[in-house]
């Protein structure tokens, strides 16, 4: 177990350097001076040359390079341009809110997806096997944001039964304030699993040895949860990988949806008034989540399936 965690870390350093390579390059290409930004226009050319010079702005790119990846590597992720925080602090402000979001829209995806794929699978061509698959079209239609703001606009400006700001401070209140957010991830979440959940969970209930335990007189909960279900994680288990990193992505745009704070909404700032820093930090820590997943999807098939550990 040690071993493949450790192999599985030492193949995604390469990943890890080509985000940062593209990050850094990307940053370099956008339009704007980050000196202008941050002093404003009424700055004299010396204040720009001192900004840049303290920042690191004026030394050549290749140095830059270097400078850029150590500080990423060893976590020295500096200060913001614009407000001299350091970045760190607001990372460990704004990160929890897009954890709890992604954790929870996903676990309601899941919860909802799981049930009704076994239900469409266990009801095939029939009317609840219809309703879930028209339900998954219509998930995979809505994007995420036009869903966030209908629901804003429902049930929190015209009802006015949850906030429509902010991301609470006690838990009763960031539940508040999480619910609809989650609710349009979860949505779609929820969706891409329940037809996953149906497709997979059809081709383990066609094999021999299910019709074997059939034939031998096994309820029908057993053969479908026991010999079934269980059999059929493999694929959702990809699934539920993907989706986490979708609903992760996808936070970026419901946070701003619903004006709540989070990294999404510090990196869209970051972006408009071209803090390098933060832009960097944000990229970098949303590229550790992938590795992360990715990771824990692989101890999850070793979970589910023993022999993957012996191959």
């Amino acid at each position: 177990m040690i071993r493949m965690i450790g192999i599985r870390l030492f193949d995604t350093i390469p990943t890890v350097l080509l985000v940062l390579t593209l990050v850094f390059v990307a940053l370099r290409l956008l339009p704007g001076d980050p000196a202008l930004v941050a002093l404003g226009d009424y700055a004299t050319p010396e204040q720009l040359n001192l900004f840049r010079e303290q920042m690191g702005l004026n030394a050549p790119l290749w140095l830059q390079y270097i400078t850029f990846t150590w500080n990423m590597i060893t976590l020295d992720f500096g200060r913001s341009l614009i407000s001299n925080v350091p970045v760190v602090d607001i990372l460990a402000r704004n990160l929890p809110y897009t954890i709890e979001l992604t954790v929870v829209a996903t676990g309601m995806g899941l919860l909802a997806g799981i049930p009704l794929g076994v239900m469409a699978a266990v009801y095939r061509n029939k009317a609840p096997d219809n309703g879930v698959r028209a339900f998954s079209l219509v998930g995979y239609a809505i994007p995420d944001f036009y869903l966030g703001a209908v629901l804003l606009i429902v049930f929190a400006l015209n009802l006015g039964w949850f906030p429509i700001s902010g991301g609470g401070h006690d838990f009763a209140s960031r539940m508040h304030h999480i619910f609809l957010p989650a609710v349009t991830l979860a949505m779609v979440k929820s969706a891409f699993i329940g037809r996953l959940t149906r497709t997979s969970l059809l081709e383990v209930l066609g094999r021999d040895y299910v019709r074997t335990a059939r034939a031998k007189g096994a309820r029908e909960g057993r053969v479908i949860f026991r010999h079934g279900l269980r059999n059929a994680l493999l694929p959702v288990t990809t699934g539920l990988g993907l989706s986490l990193l979708a609903t992760l992505s996808g936070s970026v745009a419901i946070e701003l949806v619903f004006n709540r704070p989070g990294i999404g909404s510090v990196l869209i700032n970051a972006i408009a008034e071209r803090d390098y820093p933060v832009i960097q930090a944000g990229v970098v820590v949303f590229a550790f989540f992938v590795v992360l997943i990715n990771l824990l999807i692989d101890l999850a098939y070793i979970a589910i399936d023993p022999r993957i550990r012996v191959k």
